[in-house]
């Protein structure tokens, strides 16, 4: 990985209100599917029926499913069908349900579909590329507000894992799980640029979830792992963990978003691990903190009832060259309230059970009174 001379520059600033009232659903989310690729109108039916998405809120594209990547000139033909297509006005995201391609020239295929395609958001060599508005924002309408829609491609190593994908992030919807956050701090110093921010996380997050700094280069025999964030081309062990439905799981390297086939883990080892959501770099990004998740705010996002599409698309400063890969709309923490007091440190709010779903389930509270901040080595 190429080293970026500023990296060590980007901190996290929490945002203190953190009340979710709306934001993406199955009502605001349209599924892209790519009528060319058998694969894809397979995956499509089959989230399509998972998620309860109306038929009007499926979009039928064409273009080439051989290859890793779209030219400029492709996605440009993609682009007009998809602007002559009637996308209703309440649609804020996007589900992609194909495997490949994932990369569009020099931006990730999820990025060009929510940005549109545009040269700014790349960069030849250790350069800084375009921000966007919505990171780290209290945002639920993100086309509304900033003329975006965050999206993630439904993809795996295979139709059936992508499936798997669908019904264990399905079941994870409003079930606040009682797991642990991994912060790995590895030996690889060039990909191990988030962990100087692993404490303060830990610190602010610590009531919401147990929170573990982890001293080494991979995790063994965890049970109970929500979150996973690390450092490292390739990660050893996923199999002898077990990843709880709706888990978050990356590792900052340069081609982790090159999905098959590629000379580094791809990141659809993650999902097939387990996790719900993933994301990788498609083209050399270097090692800027700002083209990269940033773990405490997904953590926090997504622990205060976010879909993972809101609050992992929030978390990356420079999105243009990553790509997100999992089930948009998956929600475990859904309809949980947190407060953080002047220290900084959030917990949950009490909240008044609003339908059958909430009250079957664990009260987002439960954390509060037991959890404490680990450090290991």
């Amino acid at each position: 990985m190429k080293i970026a001379l500023i990296a060590s520059g980007f901190a996290l600033i929490f945002c203190m209100n953190t009340l979710v009232l709306a934001g993406v659903s199955k009502n605001t989310l349209a599924i892209l599917v790519n009528e060319n690729d058998p694969e894809s109108i397979e995956i499509a039916r089959y989230y399509q029926k998972a998620r309860l998405i109306t038929q009007d809120n499926v979009i039928y594209l064409k273009f080439r499913s051989a290859g890793v990547a779209l030219s400029e000139a492709e996605f440009a033909d993609v682009s007009a069908q998809l602007a002559s297509k009637i996308v209703k006005k309440d649609i804020q995201a996007f589900a992609l349900a194909w495997r490949r391609p994932w990369r569009v020239s020099c931006m990730s295929i999820t990025s060009a579909f929510s940005l549109g395609f545009d040269r700014a958001f790349c960069s030849k060599g250790c350069k800084l590329t375009k921000k966007t508005g919505y990171f780290n924002s209290q945002s639920q309408q993100p086309f509304e507000d900033f003329a975006l829609r965050p999206s993630m491609l439904l993809s795996a190593s295979s139709v059936a894992s992508v499936k798997k994908l669908i019904d264990r992030s399905v079941s994870a919807d409003y079930q606040r799980p009682i797991g642990s956050a991994y912060l790995l701090s590895t030996s690889d110093k060039h990909r191990n640029v988030r962990a100087a921010q692993f404490p303060l996380y830990a610190k602010s997050l610590y009531r919401l979830m147990s929170v573990e700094q982890v001293f080494a280069d991979a995790l063994r025999h965890k049970q109970d792992v929500m979150f996973y964030f690390t450092g490292r081309s390739s990660v050893k062990y996923l199999d002898e963990n077990v990843f709880l439905p709706g888990s978050i799981a990356d590792h900052l390297t340069s081609a982790g978003g090159h999905l098959f086939n590629g000379n580094q883990m791809s990141i659809v080892e993650w999902i097939d691990a387990g996790a719900s959501g993933s994301y990788g770099a498609v083209v050399e990004p270097c090692n800027y903190l700002q083209k990269f998740p940033n773990p405490g705010i997904v953590m926090q996002k997504y622990l205060s009832g976010e879909t993972l599409v809101e609050a992992y698309w929030k978390s990356v400063q420079m999105p243009g060259q990553g790509l997100f890969v999992g089930d948009p709309l998956v929600a475990p923490f859904k309809g949980c309230k947190v407060s953080a007091n002047g220290q900084g440190v959030f917990q949950y709010k009490k909240n008044k059970v609003r339908n059958f779903v909430e009250k079957k389930n664990r009260n987002c509270g439960f954390y509060n009174s037991h959890l404490k901040v680990k450090g290991k080595n």
